[in-house]
């Protein structure tokens, strides 16, 4: 069975996911999680875990941030309260808080970001208790379909949705601001963006929050045209990404891709239905910020 796992910026837009027919959210607290749209009150997480769980639905917690000695500190407080909770999965990246794990019952994913591009390192973090990994975006499709054969647990892949391609604990953005002497707003809702020298059309989102500067992809995913694909070569774990587009664009999207999961369940779905599923989502996608299928359709070989 196809899952399809979404992001949430509001308690509001969470119960409207789950009404569209999302199978599980993806929440945190910007503590531990990585670029997550929102972050959640403990009483906020509390009260979806349950709602998700009264309807049958999931919940997945991130705690994939760089953890340094500091956030270590807060770890066992906060898993204490997720063992309380009681959520489907935590998503993880980082051995000390993998380590921590064995005192409480809390099955993990394991997110390590552009680390987990092999079946060798899927199948020793499933040995040391992984249920399930999240694959790097830079995985071509050729990589994936052998990766597929050799792993025995969910894979999640990125099907829509902005791509971080590099992340810094430095504050990169306030120290040029600062060696510039000037003062401005590093936050994502600032909307900032870099570009490559001598090529303008570049355009890389960039912005700085408590775990450092997160830089993106010149355009957005969109696999709905490859999700057939996907699922025939045994990827039915689909993650959607709504960092960059909020609202109810967002849940209308997401409603697109409940559709295409019911088609291919139901042996409904074709080229034609594809093609009008991406004109949908290209009407709901945030003006300004292209989509393309990121590395999904590259030669290995060309990878350097």
């Amino acid at each position: 069975m196809i899952e399809l796992i979404a992001t949430a910026e509001s308690m509001g837009q969470a119960e409207e996911l789950l009404a569209a027919g999302v199978d599980t959210l993806y929440i945190g607290e910007e503590d531990f999680g990585l670029r997550l749209p929102y972050s959640f009150s403990r009483e906020e997480q509390r009260a979806l875990i349950k709602l998700a769980h009264d309807q049958g639905k999931k919940v997945n917690v991130a705690i994939n941030g760089i953890m340094h000695p500091d956030k270590m500190k807060k770890i066992p407080e906060y898993l204490a309260f997720l063992a309380e909770v009681k959520p489907d999965h935590v998503v993880v990246g980082d051995t000390g808080v993998i380590y921590l794990l064995q005192e409480y019952d809390l099955p993990y994913i394991y997110d390590a970001e552009t680390l987990v591009t092999n079946a060798r390192q899927i199948n020793f973090w499933q040995k040391k208790g992984a249920v399930g990994a999240v694959l790097a975006r830079e995985v071509p499709f050729e990589e994936m379909q052998r990766l597929r054969e050799h792993v025995d647990v969910p894979v999640e892949v990125l099907v829509y949705g902005a791509t971080c391609i590099h992340q810094s604990k430095r504050p990169l953005l306030d120290n040029y601001f600062n060696y510039t002497k000037q003062t401005e707003n590093t936050s994502k809702e600032r909307g900032l963006f870099i570009s490559e020298p001598k090529k303008a059309e570049t355009h890389y989102s960039i912005y700085e929050d408590q775990h450092g500067t997160h830089i993106f992809a010149d355009n957005d995913l969109n696999l709905i045209s490859e999700v057939a694909e996907l699922n025939q070569t045994g990827y039915q774990t689909w993650k959607l990404d709504g960092l960059f587009t909020p609202g109810a664009n967002f849940v209308a999207i997401a409603k697109i891709f409940v559709s295409a999961k019911a088609a291919l369940e139901t042996n409904s779905w074709d080229e034609a239905t594809a093609v009008d599923a991406q004109k949908e989502i290209k009407k709901y996608h945030p003006a300004g910020r292209g989509m393309d299928t990121g590395f999904y359709h590259l030669d290995p070989t060309a990878i350097k």
